[in-house]
């Protein structure tokens, strides 16, 4: 309850191979999230990595520690209570540099909480508040006692963890920096070979509908084909109906001109009426009038369904100009289509 969080980032954790002292061991195969810790009680501050429910690092920071930048992502430091060495892989250098200078504060703030707690211990214990000038006792020569044997115990370990720490500087200065590197480096390969794979299958996926959209389009193509076909087909049978319709137009004048003379047959007739009437042939000419208006009426009948039948294919004609217009529009759209996803395709296909 007495830690409190002050720095995190994610890394890739390994250790010093206890066996050969010079290869790396991963932690984990995956990133994790690296922690500054302060212990308020204790006046401690630690490192703090978890991997599930194994700490992975649980390392607290003295003031002679030293952390070491072996490459732009990877980073080090030794830590003698653990006797091990830890190392960090980092996404960016910026990563490292920020851990870097995070890890020289916490030095600093160890340095001065340990001061600190030694100035507390000195002014709660008299029997340490020695003058300067007062020779203090070997506790090598010194009578044999509770207190001349923890002093030489104390020494004894200060020794050994000297000896520990020049050990352990010994294997950092021969370990080979281009395998740490090697190691960061592959790591950071793995990161970028899964982002590159899931980038490719979407790549993959989108050439795959793509490729459906293109034959969508070619189908919809052939199809426009086909009509255009239909269309000409048509316009050539329009071809031959413009033949009937002039042929039409040529009996309608015809006609015309049969009717113009007949009108100045009746009105001859209608003039020469009473000459008839005169004559005894009122009722010859009578008929002969009613057949000629008969006929007459006949002829204007057939010119008002030759008229009505050229009025049709005209407009028929008309529709079928319009439409196959609108049909040439749709189809050019659609090719430019088919050629700029063409030029897709290509383009997609040559950066893959």
């Amino acid at each position: 309850m007495g830690e409190q969080p002050i720095f995190s980032t994610r890394a890739h954790v390994f250790q010093i191979d206890p066996a050969t002292k010079r290869n790396w061991i991963p932690a984990s195969k995956h990133a994790l999230t690296v922690s500054y810790f302060y212990d308020a009680t204790r006046s401690v501050y630690r490192i703090i990595s978890v991997g599930g429910t194994k700490a992975i690092i649980n390392s607290t920071i003295t003031p002679n520690m030293t952390f070491t930048k072996t490459s732009q992502k990877f980073g080090q430091w030794a830590d003698s209570r653990a006797n091990t060495v830890y190392g960090l892989g980092f996404a960016s250098e910026q990563h490292l540099s920020q851990f870097a200078e995070k890890f020289q504060e916490v030095k600093e703030a160890a340095r001065v909480a340990r001061e600190k707690c030694q100035d507390k211990t000195e002014l709660t214990n008299p029997a340490l508040s020695i003058p300067s000038h007062q020779v203090l006792p070997s506790p090598i020569i010194s009578s044999n006692g509770p207190g001349e044997d923890k002093l030489f115990r104390s020494q004894s370990a200060d020794v050994e963890i000297s000896t520990e720490k020049e050990r352990l500087k010994k294997m950092l200065s021969e370990g080979s920096v281009s395998e740490v590197q090697w190691e960061a480096e592959f790591f950071s390969l793995q990161d970028n070979n899964s982002k590159l794979v899931a980038a490719l299958h979407e790549a993959n996926a989108s050439v795959e509908q793509w490729k459906q959209q293109l034959a969508a389009y070619q189908e919809e193509t052939e199809a426009l084909r086909h009509r255009v076909a239909e269309l000409e087909a048509q316009g050539t049978h329009d071809s031959s109906s413009e033949n009937n319709k002039e042929e039409l137009s040529q009996t309608l004048e015809e006609l015309e001109l049969l009717v113009k003379a007949k009108d100045e047959e009746i009105q001859m007739l209608k003039s020469q009426r009473c000459r008839w009437e005169a004559e005894g042939e009122r009722e010859e000419t009578l008929q002969k009038l009613q057949e000629l208006e008969a006929r007459n009426a006949e002829l204007e009948q057939r010119l008002q369904l030759a008229e009505q039948s050229l009025a049709e294919s005209l407009a028929e004609r008309d529709r079928m100009h319009h439409e196959v217009t609108k049909v040439a529009e749709i189809m050019d759209v659609k090719v430019f289509e088919l050629s700029e996803l063409r030029q897709g395709l290509a383009k997609l296909v040559e950066s893959n």
